[in-house]
């Protein structure tokens, strides 16, 4: 009876008093960055957990929370996000941190391991395990004023696109190929001619003959951009990046400056994007598999002998980066302790693949 006593006794001049005492705080809750992004939106599982973050985020702030999406390329070049990000250019950035490796040598490890874990066990030792507290370390150390949250991962890459088959590790020998992160230290070591191309370019470096191969992504994204007609042989699996995150990286300042449930809300966001982003990856796989074998495309797999042989390569580039960066030695411990006891639960878990051999 009391409560009601005062709601009903508030005068028009205390109501407009009341709300004009609100509105600064109102304002100062409310927030719109711009967000570049590395992959365009329509890629599945690549640019488009940024489009449902930004979605999202506005819906449950009710729009006080924008994160404005722009291509790659309208606003910041998609290998100069996380320095925009630093110096204040845009508050907010969505990336695959793999392109910073000449900046942070331990990016790579966050990014895309060759011969590292599958998706679900990278997820595991960085939502469970030091992963994300390793991250934001790595990132500091290296002079960053950039917060990082896991907000994407997809599954295994295709081992790439080739003119011509592969059928040993001679082949790479004078090859002109792009592929990225540290497998292409492994290439570049067996005699490959690699660089990296954005992905808007190379079906016109394949044409102009440029290269000879290239890897990109999962075969219903390279599908998307047009691999398959560039290129007729298609090798698997991808050893250099079975997993692939990609992560939302905001200003750590602006980060600060956020309130607790708006920080809350972007974390758990980004974790809906992350699980989301691998179910939409996975979905279609199947099916892009089956039009690549109607389109007369030669699917080939490398064989386990030739497989140890790049494990063999990789194992030294790795302990050569580690040798070099101490952040690369420490968050490369990290993950290999966790595989270490992982592989046990993989082995005994989960059904051999032999199961389903004919």
């Amino acid at each position: 009876m009391h409560r009601r006593t005062i709601r009903t006794g508030l005068t028009l001049t205390g109501l407009l008093a009341l709300t004009v005492g609100l509105a600064p705080a109102l304002a100062a809750d409310t927030v719109s960055w711009e967000m570049p992004i590395a992959f365009s939106s329509s890629l599945p599982g690549l640019g488009m957990p940024a489009k449902y973050v930004s979605d999202r985020v506005a819906a449950m702030s009710d729009g006080a929370m924008q994160l404005n999406v722009h291509q790659p390329g309208d606003l910041v070049s998609p290998f100069k996000i996380l320095g925009a990000v630093d110096s204040g250019k845009v508050a907010a950035g969505y990336t695959w941190l793999g392109y910073e490796r000449q900046r942070i040598p331990a990016a790579p490890l966050f990014s895309g391991v060759p011969f590292g874990p599958k998706p679900w066990a990278f997820m595991a030792w960085y939502y469970q395990g030091p992963g994300h507290r390793l991250l934001q370390e790595v990132i500091a150390n290296k002079g960053y004023n950039v917060h990082a949250e896991l907000c994407g991962i997809v599954g295994p890459e295709t081992a790439g696109w080739y003119s011509h088959p592969i059928n040993s590790l001679e082949d790479y020998k004078g090859l002109k190929i792009r592929f990225g992160g540290l497998g292409g230290d492994v290439l570049r070591k067996l005699g490959a001619d690699v660089s990296t191309i954005p992905a808007s370019q190379l079906i016109e470096a394949i044409k102009s003959g440029r290269i000879q191969a290239t890897e990109f992504s999962l075969p219903v994204i390279d599908r998307i951009i047009g691999l398959d007609k560039a290129l007729k042989h298609n090798l698997f699996p991808g050893w250099h990046q079975p997993f692939a995150a990609q992560y939302l990286l905001v200003n750590d300042d602006r980060w600060r400056q956020l309130s607790d449930p708006q920080r809350a809300m972007l974390e758990t966001v980004c974790t809906a994007a992350t699980s989301r982003a691998l179910a939409q990856s996975e979905y279609k796989e199947g099916k892009t598999l089956e039009a690549f074998r109607k389109e007369g495309v030669d699917i080939r797999t490398i064989p386990v002998s030739v497989l140890k042989q790049l494990k063999s390569v990789t194992e030294d580039i790795l302990a050569r980066e580690a040798d070099q960066d101490a952040d690369f030695k420490r968050v490369y411990a990290s993950q290999r302790a966790f595989q270490k006891q992982y592989d046990s639960w993989e082995r005994l878990g989960y059904l051999p693949p032999q199961l389903d051999e004919e």
